[in-house]
């Protein structure tokens, strides 16, 4: 969404900023880390985790800032009030009680996915796996599904120069074999991705789309490397989670 110029309150943008300099790589930072992480000078970036931690969204002890509880009450009215969660928690329910694996459904922020709900199940619960985390679009089912949903002129627009981050030996870096893999991904409508963003973590997706064909998100099922090493099982996952996105589709 755009806006006038003069409808933009910049320290609103530059509180946001930093904190969201927060996350699993540095979870306390000093004033020097939140300038060169959020893009301020060292005091207006003191002045901003000062604030924050006055307002109670951070905590201190007087050198150094990491995040209060109180942060997840944007979360938490988020997952209480959309409606996709709510629409999606029965079926994932229902997914992880017949598979005996982990369903999420994810939506994509820019470079990343973020969970939005997740089933219960908990045989194999991967680092970082948890309700609201993060991940890289470029190595995670999901994110591939809901890339390659962008549209051919859109997606190449989002490769251009940039760099695919190598979070595992078995990620996929080579531009022009990511390019072709979400292609792959478009024309098959679902993706696969083994070891790429943890090891040990393999996961299948498939878009979720509304009742217009619009992809709004992805689901997908995490399983251990045995179980999507077998093609019968593979297929097995892949065909039970187009059936739940054919169900959900009315929903969304």
């Amino acid at each position: 969404m755009s806006i006038a110029h003069a409808d933009y309150i910049a320290g609103i943008a530059k509180g946001l900023a930093v904190l969201e300099s927060f996350d699993t790589a540095r979870q306390r930072l000093n004033a020097t880390l939140a300038a060169q992480r959020a893009g301020l000078t060292r005091a207006a970036a003191r002045r901003h985790l000062l604030t924050l931690a006055h307002l109670g969204y951070l905590e201190t002890d007087g050198s150094w800032f990491w995040l209060s509880p109180k942060v997840l009450r944007f979360s938490g009215s988020y997952l209480a009030s959309a409606r996709l969660p709510r629409a999606v928690q029965p079926t994932l329910n229902r997914l992880a009680a017949q598979a005996g694996e982990a369903f999420s459904v994810v939506v994509r922020d820019g470079d990343e996915v973020v969970i939005v709900a997740r089933s219960g199940h908990t045989r194999l619960l991967a680092y970082g796996l948890h309700l609201g985390a993060r991940l890289p679009a470029h190595a995670t089912s999901t994110g591939r599904v809901l890339l390659a949903a962008m549209g051919k002129a859109a997606f190449t627009h989002w490769m251009k120069g940039r760099e695919l981050a190598r979070l595992t030996s078995h990620t996929l870096t080579d531009p022009k074999k990511f390019r072709a893999l979400i292609d792959e991904v478009r024309s098959r409508d679902y993706a696969v991705a083994r070891d790429e963003h943890e090891l040990g973590v393999h996961a299948l997706a498939v878009p979720l789309r509304d009742m217009r064909g619009h992809v709004v998100a992805a689901i997908n099922v995490v399983a251990a490397p045995e179980r999507l090493g077998s093609e019968t099982t593979q297929k097995d996952l892949i065909s039970l989670l187009m059936d739940a996105a054919r169900e959900l589709r009315p929903l969304l």
